[in-house]
């Protein structure tokens, strides 16, 4: 659970362990506060929603690039300096995506917010190498609880921030934002020394020869491909459901269930503390199961604000639990090799979901709500074939 009194490992103060997790949400928060936007950006640079939808899947393209190839380099160069360097260009991206006069210069612009905003994959691993061997869970669990609300709580921020003040005011305040972290980061975080001695060639493909040969590296790839094709989806198409009748709500609304989601950032808290003393096949199962009963739900009270609060419940709680219990499982394969690790499964995970934002805005323009639904439930089901085959093969090894 995200707590005050939470206690900080024993290698990693408490104030670090905060600032990581602070840090954490407000970074990762600039590739999410486009999704309530779509709608005003599109009527703003009159374009329709699968247009206007690009910018979500460029934002998560452009976060996966960097996930490979810039957050490698933790494992090469000094951290700190890393992070102060890239947090330069998060903030040029993002000034950019607010002064954008067309829509493919948006786009653009969005691809680098994504590509930049990946200083929380340098924090996770960081924490993980900070923190006891008992207490990385809670500390990763922490770390990621931050994240997972700054995911969520940016679309409340930017819903409200949009529809009071112009979509280009949201894009302004983040850079500001960034200006203060930025301050922090560098009076107040460690610096951690590289681990990787040769040059940045053999980095790469130190990536590939992981992903190749750690067989618990490659199916926690596939569950994060999948359920976050699955967040994705409903998150992107979820503003475009609640313009339409009966709702007719606009992004101030839509912002409204990133606060109703952020409970599934608090039960990846307590999955990551759990991680060690409940079997993590049964976490896994048990996280997919409630992701395909969140779009069952979806799919059958689409119409009613209730159904969608529980589904958001549902579907966020299944998901956040689901990637902390993968997170805490790869960082134990390899302590020297974590952020290499981390790239792998995060370039996954996001790949999953700039394809489960474009399909479902496919789906979308075909079939609607109903066709977003399908998607997001065979996303959800075909991880609970995944694991039952990988659990059965195992038991059978």
């Amino acid at each position: 659970m995200l707590s005050l009194d939470q206690k900080a490992p024993s290698n990693l103060s408490k104030s670090t362990l905060w600032l990581m997790a602070v840090g954490s949400g407000l970074v990762v928060a600039n590739n999410y506060y486009n999704q309530p936007l779509l709608g005003k950006i599109g009527e703003f640079f009159g374009k329709t929603e699968a247009e206007v939808s690009r910018i979500s899947v460029l934002t998560q393209i452009g976060y996966a690039a960097g996930l490979l190839l810039i957050v490698p380099l933790g494992d090469m160069l000094r951290r700190k300096r890393l992070i102060m360097v890239d947090f330069l260009f998060i903030i040029i991206s993002l000034l950019a995506a607010a002064m954008a006069p067309s829509l493919p210069t948006l786009v653009i612009a969005s691809f680098f917010v994504g590509l930049t905003s990946v200083v929380p994959q340098l924090f996770v691993p960081m924490a993980a190498h900070l923190a006891s061997d008992e207490q990385r869970g809670k500390a990763v669990g922490l770390v990621m609880s931050g994240l997972l609300l700054g995911i969520l709580c940016s679309r409340t921020i930017s819903g409200f921030v949009g529809e009071y003040f112009g979509w280009q005011a949201v894009f302004y305040m983040a850079a500001g934002i960034m200006v203060v972290l930025w301050v922090l980061i560098g009076f107040k975080l460690p610096e951690v020394n590289p681990s990787f001695k040769e040059g940045y060639g053999a980095l790469l493909r130190s990536i590939f020869q992981l992903a190749r040969t750690k067989y618990t590296l490659q199916m926690a790839s596939m569950r994060g491909f999948l359920s976050f094709a699955a967040f994705s989806g409903f998150w992107t198409n979820l503003v475009f459901l609640l313009k339409r009748p009966p709702y007719h709500a606009g992004s101030d609304v839509a912002g409204i269930f990133g606060l109703v989601g952020a409970a599934g950032a608090l039960a990846a808290s307590y999955s990551g503390s759990i991680s060690g003393r409940v079997d993590r096949n049964i976490i896994i199962l048990a996280t997919a199961s409630l992701m395909l009963l969140s779009w069952i739900v979806l799919g059958v009270f689409p119409m009613h604000y209730v159904g969608l609060i529980i589904g958001v419940l549902l579907l966020d709680v299944g998901a956040q639990a689901l990637h902390i219990t993968n997170q805490t499982e790869i960082f134990a394969i390899d302590p020297s090799a974590r952020n290499r690790i981390n790239t792998v499964y995060m370039v996954s995970y996001f790949l999953g979901g700039a394809t489960g934002t474009f399909v479902s805005g496919q789906a979308w323009l075909h079939w609607q709500w109903n066709g977003v639904v399908i998607c997001g439930g065979i996303s959800s089901l075909l991880i609970l074939i995944l694991q039952s085959t990988a659990s059965k093969h195992k038991k059978k090894n």
